[in-house]
């Protein structure tokens, strides 16, 4: 039986043990769950920089003491160069090099408007401090991130810029144990905590940004660097039975992700990993996913209102009554890759944060820049080359995001933050999660470590059907087969189904967390 960590005064649950450790000590020395989440962030940056990085975005949703719940989106918008004719003769974005580095990275901007809002009193050289020693002294390559290094070699050595020299000093991939030194990151990240975060965007650093990035061939400028700041839109929200969900708004997938369970909701599965339970979430997930797809966006540019359908009970009825609850429905529809990090903190206050940043596939664009070692995101190869329409390419303009942190509020006081890694699969492994604890009574680590399936693509993966991991009964792949689903059958504990993790808070002060055993993560607890 998996046992769930437990304490009273303080938690937090990322896919490194060391970040995990470094936001414990923060709260530890009275910071706060959004402190925590910063110098967590910041340390995910330098162990797991094929997963996430400053050159990235990131989304936030904060449950305060009080009863609100608010969010922050540190997402960048394309750059004022980034036109069609810029692509012209390009059937697509490449996914890869400076045409790729095409949007401001968000991930800073966030970092800024957490703190700013959040009344915390520790200096930003603690909350950066672990993450500078570390990319300056080194840490051990992780199994996966040398996995990962190795697989994408021949496509990220030759992009200009410190690529190899950061992540290839000796001419071959970092092998997993090796020690992996980032002394211009830890100089950009000391640079950050003595003249602030908005360096980044408007101080000395933005210049030396904005000159490498043009120098490498990206259209971002310092007048694109200048221009962006981290927004606070209202999250999404969908009532539950027993429950409040919350989850970001457009440009994210946010909005699929309640769905998902809202839909999930009005079914009558009456065993936790049954045929009903199972196939119900997949079913409901195609319904989520094809709104998604026609509409999710720039919200600037969508044609709905997310919330308006969320809180509308006859569309939901009318959604969940297409589900077949014994039959499959045909499912071609292409998918959405990203590598990610979730993580969350809680404190004794009673502040609970659901934190998620990327920069799209691994190392994103694979362009690291010279002078500050910050690897660009790829973000924006996701835009469409059209004139006009669904994610369509303009300059100014936000792209889709598959990264959603997702947070809910139980009737009974409880508060959870949950979330994963694992671009399509991300709504997915939060309906599995959620369910198993809310609606079944399976435990917080538990709920995570239990097999997992996912339909269509994510980390790695290409193809449509429905994967399963192998510790999932036979049986209950054979009804799903025999049910319609395409079914594929993945290895136990596989990367493909993301990292996840969760903390819960209960009303009493007590809080639970959960990390992933597919990650590196842990829970730290104080």
């Amino acid at each position: 039986m998996l046992q769930t960590p437990k304490a009273r005064r303080g938690m937090v649950t990322a896919p490194h043990h060391l970040a995990a450790q470094t936001g414990r000590d923060i709260l530890r020395e009275g910071g706060t769950a959004v402190e925590a989440c910063v110098a967590v962030a910041a340390m995910l940056a330098v162990v797991y920089p094929h997963m996430t990085g400053i050159g990235g975005d990131g989304f936030w949703l904060i449950a305060e003491p009080d009863g609100r719940t608010h969010a922050i989106d540190a997402c960048g918008a394309a750059a004022a160069r980034a036109t069609l004719a810029l692509y012209a003769g390009m059937a697509a974005i490449p996914t890869r090099g400076p045409l790729a580095a095409n949007t401001v990275a968000g991930t800073v901007s966030g970092w800024e408007a957490a703190l700013a809002g959040d009344g915390g009193t520790m200096r930003l050289d603690r909350l950066l401090g672990d993450a500078i020693h570390h990319a300056e002294a080194g840490v051990p390559v992780t199994a996966g991130g040398a996995e990962i290094a190795a697989a994408r070699s021949g496509e990220l050595r030759s992009q200009p810029g410190a690529y190899a020299s950061v992540f290839e000093a000796e001419g071959k991939p970092l092998a997993e144990g090796d020690i992996l030194r980032q002394p211009a990151l830890a100089a950009t990240l000391g640079r950050l905590a003595r003249e602030g975060l908005e360096s980044f965007y408007r101080g000395s650093l933005a210049q030396e940004i904005a000159a490498d990035l043009e120098a490498l061939g990206s259209p971002v400028s310092r007048d694109d660097l200048a221009r962006h700041g981290a927004c606070r839109p209202a999250p999404l929200s969908a009532t539950i039975r027993d429950a409040k969900l919350f989850n970001t708004a457009p440009p994210t997938q946010g909005m699929a992700s309640l769905l998902i369970l809202a839909l999930f909701d009005r079914l009558e599965p009456q065993d936790v990993e049954s045929f009903a339970h199972v196939h119900g979430l997949v079913e409901v997930t195609k319904q989520a996913f094809t709104i998604r797809d026609r509409h999710c966006g720039d919200p600037a540019y969508m044609t709905i209102d997310p919330q308006a359908l969320l809180d509308d009970p006859t569309a939901l009825d009318a959604l969940a009554a297409q589900v077949d609850l014994a039959r499959a429905l045909p499912w071609p529809q292409p998918a959405a890759a990203g590598d990610t990090v979730w993580f969350g903190a809680a404190d004794a206050r009673g502040q609970v944060v659901s934190c998620i940043q990327s920069t799209y596939f691994e190392f994103g664009s694979g362009i690291v820049l010279p002078r500050t070692g910050i690897t660009w995101q790829n973000r924006g190869s996701s835009f469409r080359l059209v004139a006009d329409g669904w994610n369509a390419l303009r300059p100014g303009r936000k792209p889709f995001h598959t990264l959603n942190p997702a947070l809910a509020r139980f009737d009974d006081g409880r508060v959870m933050a949950y979330g994963t890694m694992g671009g399509e699969g991300q709504p997915q492994t939060q309906a599995a999660l959620f369910s198993r604890y809310a609606r079944f009574g399976v435990g917080l680590a538990e709920a995570v470590s239990r097999p997992r399936w996912l339909l269509g693509r994510t980390w790695g993966e290409q193809s449509a059907s429905l994967k399963l991991e192998s510790r999932f009964p036979t049986e209950l792949g054979d009804a799903l087969r025999a049910a319609g689903h395409e079914v594929e059958w993945l290895p136990d504990y596989s990367d493909v189904m993301g990292h996840a993790g969760a903390i819960v808070r209960h009303a009493s002060g007590l809080l639970e967390g959960a990390t992933d055993p597919r990650s590196d993560g842990m829970v730290a607890c104080w």
